[in-house]
């Protein structure tokens, strides 16, 4: 229904910015991460948008960077997976680090996020695992095959890049087009770089 906001950012807290667009001002729950990308007060700032729909409450969720957006999503879908411990979990890592812990099945590092705890971490990590196997094939394309056929890395940062709503044949295209000898966490960044661009 909104996909983003662009506008003054009038307000901030710590897990809320409140972006006014055309004398409306929309108050966003945000994670750490998209408020450390936020500009100063009166800039104006773009965040992509997940409106969310409960009996009690109409509640807004902004994210800088549309993987933190399609993580969130991934994220909402697990059983017991709540917007707010979603942000908590974003809050606390990158997309990319919860795609590398979902893939290399490291349900310990997302626990470091606020008010997770070790089953609720299994899970996630679980189902974004069985997700990416999912995605690889219906796609005809499984990590190992391809150009990533050569680095356990790459097919890792494969399967991370598809966690973050990438198909994996896109996924496979762009890392391939890197070196394999770079750390997992570099090749999705750089990954994730090369896939934003339009065209």
């Amino acid at each position: 229904m909104l996909y983003s906001v662009r506008g003054k950012l009038i307000h901030m807290e710590p897990s809320i910015a409140v972006i006014e667009c055309g004398g409306v001002g929309f108050r966003c729950r945000i994670t750490m991460n998209t408020a450390r990308q936020l500009l100063a007060l009166g800039e104006e700032v773009l965040l992509y948008t997940v409106l969310s729909v409960r009996e009690d409450a109409l509640e807004l969720f902004g994210f800088a960077a549309q993987a933190e957006l399609s993580c969130f999503r991934q994220l909402t879908s697990i059983s017991g997976v709540g917007p707010k411990a979603a942000i908590s979990v974003l809050s606390e890592l990158s997309p990319e680090k919860v795609a590398l812990a979902a893939a290399s099945g490291d349900y310990k590092t997302i626990t470091r996020a606020q008010g997770v705890g070790p089953k609720l971490a299994q899970r996630i990590v679980l189902e974004l695992k069985d997700k990416v196997g999912t995605v690889a094939v219906s796609d005809g394309v499984t990590p190992s095959a391809g150009p990533v056929s050569a680095s356990g890395g790459a097919a890792e940062a494969v399967s991370a890049l598809t966690m973050l709503g990438f198909s994996a044949s896109e996924a496979s295209a762009a890392v391939g087009r890197l070196d394999s000898a770079l750390p997992v966490e570099e090749l999705v960044r750089l990954a994730l770089r090369s896939l934003a661009r339009p065209g």
